[in-house]
C-alpha cells in the first residue's frame, strides 16, 4: 500500500490527463531516465500522443513551481520543516534540465510493460496500474460526494423558501391579530341603549 501511495504522489494532471513523468518512472523502475527514454524511442510507434507527450517549457516551469512549494521533508535541526526541491535538475548551476521531460498517461505506462522486460519493471507496472485505479476510484468517490452535497444544498434552499413562506404567514397572522385587537379596544361612539 505504501508503494501505491508513493506512486499516487508522483501522478500529476497535465493537459487534463493524469500522467507520470519519465524521471519518476525511471526511479520507480530503478533505471536511468536516459535509458527509459531510449527504450521508448526505439519503440516510438507504440507511443502516440495520447500515450506520451513532451512537456512545454511553461508546463515544466509550472510543475516545478508546484512541487517546490508543496513537498515537505524531515524537520531540520531547528525543528522546522523546510521545503525540498522535489524536481532535481540534471546539472546544478546550469539552470535546470537540458531536455524537457516526457509525460506518460496511464495507457503509456501500460505500453511500457511491453518495452521494458525486467522483473522489477513488470512488478512496478502492476503497482502503477493499481495506483491509477485507486486515483480514479478516489475521484469517483469525491464526485459522488459533491453530487450528494449539491442535492443537500438544493434541498436546504427549498426548505429556506418554505420557511420564509411560513414566517411571512405568521407575520400576516400577527398583523391581523394586532389590527383586530385595535378594533376591539377602540372607543365606542353612538347611542347606548338601556
Amino acid at each position: 500500500m505504501q508503494i501505491i501511495q508513493s506512486i499516487q504522489n508522483r501522478i500529476h494532471v497535465i493537459r487534463g490527463e493524469r500522467v507520470l513523468l519519465d524521471k519518476d518512472l525511471a526511479a520507480l523502475y530503478e533505471t536511468e531516465t536516459k535509458a527509459l527514454n531510449l527504450a521508448v524511442k526505439r519503440n516510438i510507434e507504440r507511443f502516440p500522443e495520447d500515450f506520451m507527450f513532451q512537456l512545454t517549457k511553461e508546463e515544466w516551469d509550472d510543475l516545478r513551481l508546484q512541487t517546490e512549494t508543496s513537498v515537505p521533508v524531515e524537520p531540520n535541526s531547528e525543528g522546522t520543516q523546510p521545503l525540498r526541491l522535489h524536481v532535481e535538475t540534471s546539472k546544478p548551476g546550469r539552470g535546470g534540465t537540458r531536455y524537457l521531460p516526457y509525460a506518460f498517461t496511464e495507457q503509456g505506462v501500460a505500453m511500457l510493460s511491453g518495452v521494458l522486460h525486467s522483473e522489477k519493471a513488470i512488478k512496478m507496472n502492476i503497482a502503477i496500474m493499481r495506483a491509477f485505479v485507486e486515483v480514479r476510484r478516489i475521484l469517483v468517490h469525491q464526485s459522488d460526494s459533491r453530487l450528494q452535497l449539491q442535492e443537500l444544498k438544493d434541498r436546504l434552499g427549498e426548505h429556506d423558501v418554505q420557511l420564509n413562506q411560513i414566517y411571512d404567514a405568521m407575520e400576516n397572522l400577527l398583523d391581523e391579530k394586532t389590527s383586530q385587537r385595535k378594533w376591539e379596544d377602540r372607543e365606542r361612539i353612538g347611542f347606548r341603549q338601556r
